[in-house]
């Protein structure tokens, strides 16, 4: 089998993205000051913060009446309560509350910390805020998509991701909350591995995987590359959403 190349590109100098921001444009713009021409079959993972950023999703902690259970967390928690009414509010479960952690089933059904509510890289100068995830991932990615497809006449995959936390694991890495254009999930049951023995409970993440190698290029801080272009990938699977990747409650064995 013939080796190929897969290169994971961070885009540089988008600047900081305001409510209402076309992002397509500002991704043509900067991948374009950095000589990089988007093609079909491309992918592009893009952080949840840009995107949730260009939709306005902020909240103004100041407006915020902390409920009696909110109170309540925050005392075991030891966070802000108003900030644990905003989690509270983007989630339909608690999962676990301890000192300093919060994890939480989010209304998506992604298990999480804190809901995905943030409050790192969000200037403060008009008050205290934090931002929370996308309303529809999927729609997101679809629709950029969409619009990229208008600006160049390219049909990109696009991957919108958020760093996560992992039971028995240490660390963070990139996942794919939404996706359009590629497999979320490529299912190799029944083929054969090269001894001829068939597959039997193999699926691969394939939008997960795309977006933990893109992390490596995007970083977790200060770096300011919140877009990476991939390129090499050529999936052989139909496109599937990524609400494919989630467990329901019933398959849940760690509970």
């Amino acid at each position: 089998m013939a080796s190929r190349m897969i290169g994971f590109t961070a885009l540089s100098g988008l600047g900081e993205v305001e409510p209402g921001a076309d992002l397509a444009h500002l991704i043509v713009q900067a991948s374009e000051h950095q000589g990089l021409a988007l093609a079909s079959d491309d992918v592009l993972v893009v952080a949840q913060k840009i995107v949730s950023k260009a939709e306005g999703r902020f909240v103004e902690l100041g407006s915020v009446v902390p409920s009696e259970q909110a109170r309540r967390l925050a005392q075991v928690t030891q966070k802000d309560a108003r900030l644990v009414e905003v989690i509270l509010a983007e989630s339909e479960e608690v999962v676990r509350a301890v000192r300093n952690v919060l994890i939480v089933r989010h209304r998506l059904g992604f298990v999480m910390a804190n809901a995905g509510v943030d409050r790192s890289n969000i200037p403060q100068e008009a008050g205290e805020r934090v931002l929370l995830l996308p309303r529809d991932p999927a729609g997101s990615a679809q629709a950029l998509r969409a619009r990229l497809l208008e600006l160049r006449h390219v049909s990109v995959g696009i991957i919108i991701s958020d760093s996560f936390g992992r039971p028995w694991r240490r660390g963070v890495v990139n996942v794919a909350l939404g996706c359009a254009g590629l497999p979320a999930l490529i299912d190799r049951r029944g083929e054969l591995d090269r001894d001829g023995r068939k597959l039997e409970v193999t699926e691969v993440a394939f939008a997960d995987a795309v977006a933990a190698g893109a992390g490596l290029a995007m970083g977790e801080a200060a770096e300011g590359t919140p877009i990476v272009h991939v390129r090499g990938l050529a999936p052989r699977a139909p496109e599937r959403s990524a609400s494919a990747l989630l467990r329901t409650k019933a398959e849940d064995l760690f509970r």
